[in-house]
């Protein structure tokens, strides 16, 4: 369930954008303004509001790591301020002097793209606070950006309707025109990276506009043709147009406000609207997701913003399970379904001699006995400790032993668990669920634990990754959690 915990009224304007870091929520607004709360409880800092536009501020960022703040004004500049004493850094005057509706920093805050009511667009190196690109849609005014996950591409959407993309060099590689009848308000992509038909890269791309619609695209990166974008939902669960959208950090939820009030929340991957919020006293012109907890930030034009909480829940309503697993109940569920019916971790000691029955390995089942090897021992046997500790002397005997506990780990739990909410690493369902940078959920320790120990690849892709920063994956967190509920 999603519950309001607290609502926030400093501003005495429009609220125009809000944005979260990792440990901060900004918020700006039509009267001038940039207000800078705390997001561990939501009280205002010493040194906010900061009050550097001369005019209405229609957006702001914050940096990667939090450490900066970028605001944009109808006053042509966008601001960078500094979050540890909320002094102005930099201030970055738009070409040709146009007032800027739209601002984002790329995923490792290298870059900072700009828009202008024009249609200018301007790339900055953000290092160097310079001008480092610009580029132009003409006849257009810029109102929407946002950087692809791996920083090489963003996205632009325009009062005319079209959605742009466009490298670094501003080099313009596709146009999706009339994305949004009436013309864009705003899109996102989500944070994760993913991998299509034959290897090629694609992201999923949120956008939403004044035909009232919310749609998700998959933009395919292909090597021969270029760049494919393709609708995969239309999303209607709003009367009016959609003012704002973001995706939560793992990529699974997406929110929206509207000028009927309301605020949506989807799961985005299947385009299912999970809730709809009714709060707001006028148009929801901003929302956005914390990267580190279960909140969402709403902006209105009745100048408050509204914090939500994404609870865990038990099952969800009108769920049905299968006949099969409500009728065993837990006192009987290994007896009547043996240890199959378990995580492997989870296994006992006569569990693991029952397998080991089942793949025909009865010739080490008196060692196994003896040494009182448990599931959890079990997946961390090697050809080596079964040498020296279980004194297992057969190479041929040993071979076929680490063969079948590897075949155990990749092996789905069989009791139904959706192969989602098994980490990719240890095959187990999933306690602490992050997001590395290949856009894969890994358990928080076995990812850890591989990238300590292994060269910086991705599990699944082979890969290098471009960060070892872990996002938690709380929407996956939320599901497992009501799935385990369930069983």
């Amino acid at each position: 369930m999603v519950s309001l915990i607290c609502t926030l009224q400093s501003h005495r304007d429009d609220v125009n954008c809000c944005a979260f870091s990792g440990s901060l929520l900004a918020t700006c607004s039509a009267d001038k303004s940039v207000c800078v709360y705390s997001s561990r409880d939501f009280s205002e800092l010493p040194f906010s509001p900061l009050t550097g536009h001369g005019y209405g501020v229609h957006c702001c960022c914050f940096s990667a790591c939090g450490q900066y703040l970028a605001s944009c004004s109808t006053d042509a500049t966008t601001v960078v301020w500094s979050m540890n004493t909320g002094e102005i850094e930099a201030v970055l005057e738009h070409p040709g002097r146009s007032p800027v509706r739209v601002c984002a920093f790329s995923p490792d805050s290298s870059y900072l793209v700009s828009g202008g009511s024009d249609g200018t667009i301007a790339l900055w190196d953000f290092t160097s606070r310079t001008l480092r690109r610009t580029g132009a849609v003409t006849d257009t005014s810029i109102v929407a950006c946002s950087f692809t996950p791996c920083g090489q591409l963003f996205v632009t959407g325009s009062t005319y309707g079209d959605l742009r993309l466009w490298d670094l060099d501003m080099n313009h590689l596709h146009a999706e025109k009339n994305a949004h009848d009436l013309g864009v308000c705003c899109c996102q992509f989500a944070p994760q990276i993913m991998k299509g038909t034959g290897g090629c890269v694609q992201f999923q791309l949120a956008s939403c506009g004044q035909d009232s619609l919310l749609k998700i695209w998959i933009v395919s990166l292909l090597s021969a043709a270029g760049i494919k974008m393709q609708l995969a939902h239309t999303l209607t669960g709003q009367s009016a147009p959609v003012l704002s959208c973001a995706y939560s950090a793992d990529g699974q939820m997406l929110v929206s406000g509207s000028v009927d009030k309301t605020v949506t929340v989807y799961q985005a991957n299947e385009g299912i609207l999970l809730y709809t919020l009714n709060q707001h006293d006028r148009y929801v012109t901003a929302c956005a997701f914390s990267p580190t907890a279960p909140f969402i930030a709403t902006g209105s034009m009745d100048k408050s913003v509204n914090i939500w909480k994404v609870e865990d829940g038990s099952c969800a309503q009108g769920k049905s399970f299968p006949d099969e697993a409500a009728s065993v109940s837990s006192s009987e569920g290994r007896k009547s379904c043996g240890h199959s019916r378990l995580m492997v971790s989870e296994w006992s000691e006569e569990d693991v001699l029952a397998w080991l029955r089942e793949e025909g390995l009865e010739a080490v089942i008196d060692i196994f006995k003896s040494n009182n090897i448990d599931g959890e021992e079990l997946l961390s046997l090697t050809k080596e400790t079964l040498s020296s500790e279980l004194h297992i002397e057969s190479l041929g005997l040993r071979s076929k032993v680490i063969k079948k506990i590897e075949d155990l780990k990749m092996a789905p739990v069989s009791n139904g668990t959706p192969d989602e909410y098994l980490c990719p690493i240890t095959r187990e369902i999933m306690k602490d669920p992050v997001i590395a940078a290949d856009g894969y959920s890994y358990e928080r320790e076995a990812i850890e634990s591989w990238i300590s120990t292994k060269s910086r690849t991705s599990p699944m892709t082979n890969l290098p990754l471009q960060t070892t920063l872990l996002t938690p994956n709380r929407t996956l967190k939320m599901a497992i959690f009501r799935w385990t509920t369930c069983q």
